[in-house]
């Protein structure tokens, strides 16, 4: 059985990891090198990073912060926000990413999914999805971008079967509803999005206690899951968390 994994994820914003609640309301929680390294340290399989406001201000990656945090990471690291080109994709990379996340871009141009695919591999595209539930029933999840400001009208699950197509390697799922509120990830859309595809979902939005990760690997039916305002503001150590997965009999890499 494949093990599940637990990601921390640092949303970016003017060089400072923040926090918020439904995308707003952000708070500050600290530089994300000293960030991604204690997180690293307390036993998270991948770091994600998250340059929250580089596709709304219509600017690139902030590569200088991602070359700094990655020179201090020994585990998969993950960043995305302002990735709009292949050349851009290549930037981050070249800064020390594992992974790139595209989220706007790629609904704007689902081609740019199979381009940076096709050059870098699939296992090296994330695509994330911002979706919040709208009227129309238990598949009633609309996509937003732009750091989560615009709706598309596109369903969440009906896209995320097209990323897949496309080339993308993973889908980051992120459940605009629970952002930040520490409810519990949103178990029904995790599952559908994890049942119409065929590549690991990282659930994310929500997270607040260890049987939270419990529900949403159990029920969710997720690979792995992401967290920020958990790790953040010490509410919950990773290895402790990863301890009472293993006591649920949920498999996550170990020791921590």
């Amino acid at each position: 059985m494949l093990t599940k994994r637990i990601i921390a994820c640092l949303d970016v914003d003017d060089g400072r990891v923040v926090k918020g609640v439904q995308f707003v309301n952000l708070r500050d929680a600290g530089d994300p090198v000293e960030c991604a390294a204690a997180h690293a340290r307390d036993g998270a399989d991948e770091i994600v990073l998250l340059d929250i406001t580089a596709t709304s201000d219509k600017r690139n990656t902030m590569l200088d912060v991602v070359h700094r945090t990655a020179r201090h990471l020994f585990i998969p690291f993950t960043v995305g926000g302002g990735i709009c080109e292949l050349s851009d994709a290549a930037a981050v990379f070249e800064a020390g990413a594992d992974k790139i996340a595209i989220n706007s871009a790629a609904v704007n141009d689902p081609t740019l999914i199979g381009r940076i695919a096709a050059r870098f591999g699939s296992q090296a595209v994330v695509v994330a999805i911002d979706a919040r539930r709208v009227s129309g029933g238990s598949s009633g999840f609309e996509v937003f971008v732009a750091g989560g400001r615009t709706p598309t009208g596109r369903n969440a699950i009906q896209w995320a079967r097209e990323a897949a197509a496309c080339g993308a390697g993973e889908i980051m799922l992120t459940s605009m509803d629970r952002d930040g509120t520490k409810a519990g990830f949103d178990c029904e859309l995790t599952q559908l999005v994890a049942d119409a595809v065929s590549i690991p979902v990282i659930a994310s939005g929500g997270a607040g206690s260890p049987q939270h990760f419990i529900d949403v690997f159990r029920n969710g039916r997720a690979g792995a899951a992401l967290a920020a305002s958990i790790f953040h503001f010490g509410l919950e150590n990773i290895g402790q968390l990863k301890r009472e997965l293993q006591a649920a009999n949920v498999p996550v890499r170990w020791p921590c």
